[in-house]
């Protein structure tokens, strides 16, 4: 008597399973997409520059020059004179600024096109993080800057105002100043985005809260290693006012990672 064997059912993967994507798409297919979210981000950008220097109807100046005068005025009140030292100088800084509003006020499209291109290759699971993680980032980033243009960098620019005033006369090249400034307010943002990095770290499984609450006296050590590097000025104070919030917001993150 033969003996027949029924086959098992099939199996059906469940929902966040299956394989990423809709449609499997070439290579030349994939670049042309790219190219094409590439071209709208730039145009973005370009149109953002463009509302960044014309003067709007509301406003005295362009978003541009607000953004100029908002960040020397820290300066002026503290005695320092801005000068251009280059042909051209003070033109190149100020298309410089627009480029950097100009990309700020593009942000949203710059992310859509970011996520529209990344998204088909990830799972359901992985998309919901990404689009819960890309608000929280952006906020975050928003706050570490309004936190250092507001509290850290008029510290700063006194004090290196007023260092060795009676031998040097504080008079800055408007361009190195920007630089400055700017290289300043991007770092402290990039740090401030620290307990959602750690919160989504926690939540994808790469690292557990027992974990990072034992890396919490090292942790406490690196910030103020880390303050002493984006701090522009050597004294102590500076430094502190930003290592202590460095180190609060790994508390904080721990705290988050526990809620994961």
């Amino acid at each position: 008597m033969a003996i027949t064997q029924t086959p098992p059912p099939p199996t059906t993967p469940p929902p966040d399973s299956h394989a990423p994507g809709d449609k499997e798409m070439t290579l030349l297919e994939h670049l042309e997409e790219l190219r094409g979210r590439l071209v709208a981000g730039v145009v973005a950008v370009v149109a953002g520059v463009l509302v960044a220097i014309v003067p709007l109807p509301l406003l005295a100046n362009s978003i541009t020059w607000i953004v100029v005068d908002g960040l020397t005025a820290q300066g002026k009140a503290a005695g320092v004179t801005f000068i251009t030292i280059r042909p051209g100088e003070g033109f190149f800084t100020y298309l410089s600024v627009a480029l950097v509003v100009g990309a700020a006020l593009a942000m949203p499209v710059i992310i859509y096109q970011v996520l529209a291109f990344v998204s088909p290759a990830l799972y359901p699971q992985e998309k919901r993080y990404m689009y819960l993680a890309v608000p929280g980032v952006f906020f975050s980033f928003m706050c570490g800057v309004a936190f250092c243009y507001f509290l850290t960098l008029p510290f700063a620019t006194r004090f290196l105002a007023g260092f060795a005033s009676q031998t040097f006369a504080p008079q800055w090249s408007a361009e190195h100043y920007i630089d400055f400034v700017a290289t300043f307010l991007f770092w402290v943002g990039v740090m401030f985005e620290l307990p959602i990095i750690m919160f989504f770290l926690s939540k994808m499984g790469v690292v557990s809260p027992k974990r990072l609450a034992g890396f919490r006296k090292y942790a406490f050590v690196l910030a103020f290693v880390i303050g002493a590097a984006i701090t522009p000025t050597p004294d102590p104070i500076n430094q502190t006012i930003i290592s202590l919030p460095i180190y609060f917001l790994f508390e904080l993150g721990v705290i988050l990672a526990r809620f994961a």
